[in-house]
């Protein structure tokens, strides 16, 4: 096992459940554009990429017509919906932990900039995570762009000596593409078991936050 001098965090599915919040802005953008409904699967996979990209795939819409959805989507999760979230059992104390061992931490997330920092502010998260790198409002930062943002915001220069956790090909990906070794957790909403985890590069599966104690020191 290589040792690390710092961890990034997924946010949705990794730190947050964030379903409830999620769900509901995007049942709202439904109801209120007459479009058809979603099925609980369907509506999962709304979870984690930019809000844009799953209105035009579920329901092919032109680029315009997915930028008005995603428009309604945020204003309304920002004003109603965001805070509808819970972390998972132990995942703050398994940060804490990593930082008493002297490993940096930072969370990487396709959410926006100002809702990752309100959302993890909220639940103290600021307080075990020594930086926050989130999506611009256009959503045009890549997974791979928001990992390396987090990796010289915290100083790291050696790619190697930092791991990314998610649980989601867009975490498996963005941090294969740039080098960087990878954990997928399976409690989230991307991957369901080890199994779909092993269909990318990793160094291990957690199944829960505890885990990942045992993965990265």
């Amino acid at each position: 096992m290589r040792d690390y001098d710092a961890v990034i965090f997924d946010l949705d599915g990794t730190l947050l459940d964030t379903s409830e919040g999620i769900f509901r802005s995007v049942s709202y953008v439904i109801e209120h554009s007459a479009l058809t409904p979603l099925s609980d699967e369907i509506m999962r996979t709304f979870i984690g990429p930019p809000i844009q990209r799953s209105f035009a795939r579920v329901y092919s819409l032109s680029d315009e017509e997915a930028q008005k959805a995603a428009g309604m989507f945020r204003d309304r999760y920002k004003e109603h919906d965001l805070l509808l979230a819970k972390p998972y059992e132990g995942i703050i104390d398994t940060m804490k932990e990593l930082r008493q061992a002297g490993i940096k931490t930072a969370v990487a997330t396709y959410k926006r900039q100002d809702y990752a920092e309100k959302l993890l502010r909220h639940f103290g998260f600021d307080e075990v995570a020594e930086v926050i790198c989130g999506s611009d409002a256009e959503g045009k930062l890549t997974k791979r762009d928001i990992i390396e943002n987090a990796i010289r915001y915290m100083g790291i220069s050696d790619k190697k000596r930092a791991v990314m956790v998610g649980d989601s090909d867009n975490d498996a990906l963005g941090a294969d593409e740039i080098g960087v070794d990878f954990i997928g957790v399976t409690y989230g909403f991307g991957f369901f078991c080890g199994q779909d985890v092993n269909e990318y590069r990793n160094i291990g599966v957690a199944v829960s936050p505890r885990d990942l104690v045992g993965l990265i020191i």
